[in-house]
């Protein structure tokens, strides 16, 4: 069933001012920001691959040892291309020959599922400190995570899209273009990505920042910051 808004519209409208309460033992933290794939979402490229080797002479193999996060890639996550023309570009790189819809498919076969264990930390924390997700996605993910996980999605004041604000992780513009919509100062923000170089551009951009590399690293830092 499709949800009565979208991430935009919330966006749009400034959903989720933060107020100025913080947690006691780490008084400057004031919000808590999330990526969505790799620390709440279970994503794998692999099935993706697995998807549309039905429509290419390629094996799943090969097809991961061509697949970048490319310029194309990131156009797309920043909303500069459509899918249309990203797709386009995955044909050719892939030798994927299949019509729009069915690449789609496979695009979006990735989502294996919500990390629950990270889940559940989150239902704990949202009502003691404002909680945004941070995500670079583009709007054919999006509309599949949305349909997915909207119990995951409504336990955010806000879901900021990198096809939605035009820039998207590690940029600097793309971190304090989200403070910005959350009114918080990016010192006060206590960010959880699980991509080595997001939480870099992160730090770079003022946040506190951490790596999640296992589901009991976000627990774990909750509560070393005083939010669990």
């Amino acid at each position: 069933m499709p949800l009565p808004w979208t991430l935009s519209t919330l966006v749009a409208h400034g959903v989720g001012k933060v107020h100025s309460r913080s947690v006691s033992s780490s008084p400057h933290i004031t919000a808590l920001l999330f990526d969505l794939g790799g620390v709440l979402i279970n994503v794998s490229f692999d099935e993706a691959f697995r998807s549309w080797s039905d429509y290419s002479p390629l094996s799943p193999a090969e097809m991961r040892a061509r697949f970048r996060m490319d310029r194309a890639y990131k156009m797309h996550e920043r909303g500069q291309i459509s899918a249309h023309i990203y797709f386009n570009h995955l044909r050719r790189c892939l030798r994927i020959h299949a019509n729009d819809d069915a690449i789609a498919s496979g695009w979006n076969a990735i989502y294996l599922g919500t990390l629950d264990k990270a889940v559940e930390c989150l239902m704990e924390v949202k009502d003691r400190l404002p909680c945004y997700a941070f995500t670079n996605s583009n709007p054919v993910h999006q509309a599949a995570w949305m349909a997915l996980y909207p119990g995951v999605v409504r336990a955010f004041r806000a879901v900021f899209v990198s096809s939605d604000i035009g820039t998207r992780k590690p940029e600097r513009s793309a971190f304090h273009s989200v403070c910005r919509r959350m009114d918080v100062v990016p010192s006060q923000v206590l960010f959880f990505d699980d991509s080595q170089e997001n939480v870099r551009g992160a730090r770079a951009a003022g946040l506190n920042a951490v790596q999640v590399r296992a589901e009991t690293d976000l627990r774990d830092s909750l509560r070393r910051f005083g939010a669990l």
